[in-house]
């Protein structure tokens, strides 16, 4: 579904799909700009993804869409354990996790990000695949906008990030150094994807995220 309408409405692009291995448990863990990430990052990923997706959407129209094709509702606060719970039950398997590690829609910089995607990738045992999605949102427009119909949208996938084993390192710190090691992966892959492909990051939360 996702691939058939990124496809079919947009001039979308996906660039470094094979730097996500074919087999075994993999976190994709994308930047955030626009309401259409997570339709464009999984309908251009290699292999078929489980993303963690606000429960609200699940609301909307095209929730029967999203359990069919298993993707995880995402309660922020008191439901993210249950989400993460799901989403490692996906690694385990061997099965591939979609995660927006930033917490929602904003300027995509990787200014900071949520520890989830490097408990995810700990607990899993998983590489995370940095992955730069641009052309979604521009400067200005609302957080629950489509981009203009037959806009150049990319994803680019880039090269794994395998965390180290660190035997007798305290849990708490060895996640904050893991999300540290995410976040600066993926923030220098974004800034380069971006001046690669000629797409520039909005330069603004959405007006309207806060009302």
């Amino acid at each position: 579904m996702s691939r058939t309408l990124v496809r079919s409405l947009y001039s979308a692009e996906v660039h470094g799909r094979e730097h996500v291995p074919a087999t075994g448990p993999v976190v994709l863990a994308a930047n955030h700009t626009g309401y259409l990430d997570g339709a464009v990052v999984h309908g251009l990923s290699p292999r078929p993804a489980h993303f963690l997706v606000l429960a609200s959407t699940f609301e909307r129209g095209i929730g029967p869409v999203l359990r069919h094709s298993g993707q995880i509702p995402l309660v922020q606060g008191t439901g993210s354990r249950q989400a993460l719970m799901a989403a490692l039950g996906v690694l385990e398997r061997g099965g591939v996790v979609g995660i927006f590690p930033e917490g929602g829609r904003g300027r995509g910089d990787l200014a900071r990000v949520e520890k989830g995607v490097a408990w995810l990738a700990v607990q899993g045992g998983a590489p995370v695949v940095p992955v730069a999605c641009l052309g979604t949102r521009a400067t200005g427009a609302l957080a629950d906008s489509w981009p203009r119909l037959r806009s150049r949208l990319v994803a680019d996938f880039g090269a794994p990030v395998v965390l180290a084993e660190e035997d007798g390192t305290p849990g708490r710190v060895r996640l904050d150094r893991a999300a540290e090691e995410i976040r600066t992966a993926l923030a220098d892959h974004v800034t380069a994807a971006s001046a690669r492909h000629g797409i520039a990051l909005p330069t603004d939360v959405p007006p309207d995220l806060w009302d």
